[in-house]
């Protein structure tokens, strides 16, 4: 097996999760780290030894034999960094969201058909050992989904990212945490969103985002979602999915799966490893390898940004 060599964009809180991810992955070698911070970038490839290591995206680009990159960069980055890798003829990864515009995510879905390479988006929830076991009861006839009632909550007034440190770039309730819900809803049900609703509270005066944001999805099956967001939180943290369907309840709390009465599920023969950014990067190698589409490829999860386009046309006009 020839050995993928592979470069991650984006230093912070997720890029170093899927630093720990690949270190675990048969194969593969980090060969590049791209970061807006030149000493903290410095500090991170020593820890995970990473031999190159620059600000800008475009020096990786140039290195020989590069096969893949890894987005983890400000989500207003995204699309146009995933075209800049595809343009480079190189296979890419872009975390969760695509795009923060339907332009730009049709943008991309449209050079990633010309090209050919892989291009998949890090929406985990397909890969997280919790959802995954209750899809294989979906897909097996022993469940369908009536309703799911997902909060996803975090106390963020000021701009800091998951470890507590200051952010250069504001994160987004639809365009970032909704997506993981609008398209798992839409993947678990295998069927299409056919109604969309949103209200949100009032704008931050320096973020200048809305904190706090509801939801309302049905799909052609008739399954119903409500999706409650707010950055306003103080605890717990986190997302949390119920699923209330015809033969049970479940509760996911990320890669762990509860029942109705709160009795833990063993899900750690589902996949191998409980670890759902792991399972994530697996995919993308592993298509990669295969020469196949990844689950979450770009164009599976355009159904998804259409809906948020959706939504952000309902917030804008009030």
């Amino acid at each position: 097996m020839s050995t993928l060599k592979v470069a991650l964009a984006g230093a912070g809180a997720f890029g170093l999760k899927h630093l720990d991810a690949l270190k675990l992955i048969d194969g593969v070698e980090v060969i590049s780290l791209v970061g807006r911070e030149l000493d903290k970038t410095k500090e991170a490839a020593a820890k995970y030894g990473v031999g190159h290591v620059t600000t800008d995206l475009a020096d990786t680009l140039k290195l020989p034999g590069l096969d893949a990159v890894i987005l983890a960069t400000p989500t207003q980055m995204h699309a146009a960094q995933a075209i800049q890798c595809l343009q480079a003829g190189v296979h890419v990864q872009v975390e969760i969201p695509l795009a923060d515009s339907l332009r730009d995510a049709y943008a991309v879905a449209d050079l990633q058909a010309k090209t050919g390479l892989v291009a998949m988006v890090g929406h985990t929830r397909r890969f997280n050992p919790s959802h995954q076991w209750v899809r294989r009861r979906i897909t097996a006839g022993e469940f369908a989904i009536q309703q799911m009632d997902v909060q996803t909550y975090f106390f963020r007034r000021t701009n800091m990212n998951a470890l507590g440190q200051p952010r250069s770039w504001t994160d987004h309730l639809l365009w970032h945490h909704a997506a993981h819900t609008v398209d798992l809803f839409a993947y678990q049900c295998g069927s299409p969103i056919v109604q969309a609703h949103a209200m949100q509270g009032p704008i931050h005066p320096t973020l200048g985002i809305a904190m706090d944001m509801s939801i309302q999805l049905k799909a052609a099956s008739g399954a119903i979602c409500t999706l409650s967001l707010s950055f306003n939180n103080d605890g717990p943290l986190g997302t949390f999915f119920r699923y209330i369907g015809t033969t049970g309840t479940y509760i996911a709390r990320y890669d762990d799966l509860f029942t109705g009465k709160d009795e833990k599920i063993d899900v750690s023969g589902v996949d191998v490893s409980m670890n759902g950014i792991e399972l994530q990067d697996r995919e993308f190698i592993a298509a990669i390898r295969a020469g196949r589409e990844p689950n979450a490829s770009v164009a599976q999860v355009l159904p998804c940004y259409e809906v948020l386009h959706q939504l952000d046309r309902q917030l804008a006009a009030g």
